[in-house]
């Protein structure tokens, strides 16, 4: 007799085997399959002329997307591969192979519409008993974009490269000239290289554009700046009768400078600072995090590596969601948000504001966690009342939130799910992705949540 068990691979079922049967009553797949199932996605059907064969519905191919980027596969093609491979894939397309150029192009499709399904999964979430708006983070991470910094021209480095090719041009057209073309090496064709060389400058002409647009938008935005500070300065001088401190504002340059670039590939990204040093070809993608649930609220993707001007488009997006899901009434941040205009933003929007206003100590005082600042002055400003709720105990614990809610989202994101760069191209595209990403770490957190409350 022998020791192991049969191994039989040949010998048919008597009955047809059921999926149902084989995957786990709690698994993830069942869980995004029944929520997205619930959802309202009748835009997305309409949007089907219903000519030439059937479609795929927008259901399933929405299920696989989500369930793709909950468990880290997130190219079209290995999902298409998934389908045949893997149970899960296999169960949410119902035994269908959907190819990759149809996921890819549904991904593509149908970006603005996940707004829409972003907030009706929240709701489905506060149904569930899951979400109630209270405490919110707020923070920004680093995303790789679809593109190289190699890729990357300034605009001084476009113009030496423009004074080099034109050059090459005009001693390519000298040899095509002359009459025996004694001087052209064997093999070298000299319309195509003349014709490489005019398509180069072409695109870096495109470049130039880009970068003089961009430079044009920052000279408004810095002049409208620029005399908000005078008028200011000029305002503090009237009312206290004498001249002001300090060196004047300096007003901004018109035009790009030699360091302005912009990237071939992806012209939306930008250079930025990524953690652990070093810069990448980049997007800064924002999330607003319910502490209690650990759930995002809100998300968004800008070009701006500093956060600063983050907080009033988040604000709007919370103003935005429905009363039903509750009112925000903490706003949590790090010192890259903080200055004295967002706060008072929050505290119109009726959020208290908790921001730090520098890097804290690592090792303070053993008796400094115990303290209570001294009573504040009744004509504090917001940014001063914020700053003293910091310093008291209650203040502090509020805010150490923050480390153990938004940071852990963005790290089990990057590291465990490994979304650390964006598949698509350009603004628009990129910010509909992270919200697809923002999607499926819901969806991924409501199942382990629900199991918990179950218990």
């Amino acid at each position: 007799m022998s020791r192991f068990r049969p191994v039989d691979r040949h010998t048919s079922y008597l009955l047809p085997p059921s999926i149902e049967d084989w995957l786990p009553e709690n698994h993830l797949a069942r869980f995004i399959v029944d929520v997205v199932e619930g959802l309202d996605v009748s835009v997305m059907a309409k949007a089907y002329a219903g000519r030439g064969s059937a479609a795929y519905h927008p259901s399933m191919l929405l299920a696989l997307l989500i369930y793709g980027y909950a468990t880290g596969v997130f190219s079209s093609r290995k999902i298409e591969r998934a389908t045949h491979d893997s149970l899960a894939f296999r169960f949410i397309a119902a035994g269908a192979h959907p190819d990759h150029d149809t996921l890819a192009s549904f991904r593509r499709r149908f970006l603005d519409e996940l707004a829409g399904l972003f907030v009706q999964v929240l709701q489905m979430a506060q149904e569930m008993r899951l979400l109630s708006l209270g405490t919110i983070s707020l923070d920004g991470t680093k995303i790789h974009a679809n593109a190289s910094r190699h890729s990357a021209l300034s605009h001084g480095h476009i113009e030496q490269l423009e004074s080099q090719l034109k050059a090459e041009v005009r001693s390519l057209l000298d040899l095509a000239e002359q009459a025996d073309q004694s001087a052209v090496p064997d093999g070298m064709s000299l319309p195509e290289e003349i014709a490489r060389r005019e398509a180069r400058l072409a695109a870096m002409a495109e470049a130039k554009a880009k970068i003089e647009a961009r430079a044009k938008v920052r000279f408004a935005r810095e002049h409208t700046e620029y005399q908000a500070k005078l008028a200011q300065r000029e305002a503090k001088a009237a009312a206290r009768g004498k001249k002001p401190g300090g060196k004047p504002p300096k007003p901004p340059v018109a035009g790009p400078t030699a360091k302005d670039q912009v990237n071939l590939t992806d012209a939306d990204s930008r250079i930025m600072p990524v953690s652990g040093g070093g810069f990448e070809q980049a997007y800064n993608a924002q999330a607003a995090v319910d502490t209690t649930s650990m759930l995002v609220v809100a998300s968004a993707v800008t070009q701006a590596c500093n956060d600063k001007e983050q907080v009033v488009p988040m604000l709007a997006q919370l103003a935005e969601l429905p009363k039903a899901l509750g009112n925000p009434e903490h706003l949590l941040t790090d010192s890259g948000y903080y200055s004295a205009a967002n706060a008072s933003a929050c505290t119109a929007s009726g959020i208290e504001p908790l921001m730090a206003v520098k890097r804290e100590e690592h090792h303070p005082s053993p008796c400094a966690r115990f303290t209570e600042p001294p009573a504040l002055a009744a004509d504090a400003s917001p940014a001063q009342r914020m700053t003293h709720k910091l310093q008291t105990q209650a203040g502090r614990a509020l805010y150490a939130l923050r480390k153990q809610t938004v940071e852990p989202v963005f790290g089990i994101i990057k590291a465990v799910l490994g979304f650390r760069q964006f598949s698509l191209r350009g603004l628009d595209k990129v910010s509909g992705e992270w919200a697809l990403v923002c999607l499926a770490w819901n969806l991924k957190r409501m199942a382990v949540l629900r199991l918990q409350i179950g218990n």
